[in-house]
C-alpha cells in the first residue's frame, strides 16, 4: 500500500503561483511513477502531468504546459507541482497519484490522494 497526502492547495489570483506536495509513505517511493490530475466542478478528471519512477522524465497536458512544472524529492519521499500564471479554468481539485509507469489515463495509476482544492479568481 501506499498513501498520498495532498497539501499547497488554495485561493489565489489570476496570474499568482502556488507549489502543490503529494508526500507518499508505505512502499518504496522510488518504485512508483507519479501524475497529477484534477477535476473541476462538473467536469470529468483530467491528466496534468506526470513524472518518471527514474530520471525525472515529465510529461504535460498542452493546457499546463509552460506554466507548470513537476519535480520530485526522493529523499523526502515528495512531488510536487508548481503552477505559474494561474487562470481560473485551473480552478480545480487537484489529486496526486501513484502507478508503475507513467500515463495518462488515470486507471493505469494504483493510488490515489484525497486531493486538495486550488481555486483561481479573475
Amino acid at each position: 500500500q501506499v498513501q498520498l497526502v495532498e497539501s499547497g492547495g488554495g485561493l489565489v489570483q489570476a496570474g499568482g503561483s502556488l507549489r502543490l506536495s503529494c508526500t507518499a509513505s508505505g512502499r518504496t517511493f522510488v518504485n512508483y511513477a507519479m501524475g497529477w490530475f484534477r477535476q473541476a466542478p462538473g467536469k470529468e478528471r483530467e491528466f496534468v502531468s506526470g513524472i518518471s519512477r527514474i530520471g525525472g522524465i515529465t510529461d504535460y497536458a498542452d493546457s499546463v504546459k509552460g506554466r507548470f512544472t513537476m519535480s520530485r524529492d526522493y529523499a523526502k519521499n515528495t512531488v510536487y507541482l508548481q503552477m505559474n500564471s494561474l487562470k481560473p479554468e485551473d480552478t480545480a481539485v487537484y489529486s496526486c497519484a501513484a502507478g508503475y509507469s507513467t500515463s495518462r489515463i488515470a486507471s493505469s495509476y494504483t493510488y490515489w490522494g484525497q486531493g486538495t482544492q486550488v481555486t483561481v479568481s479573475s
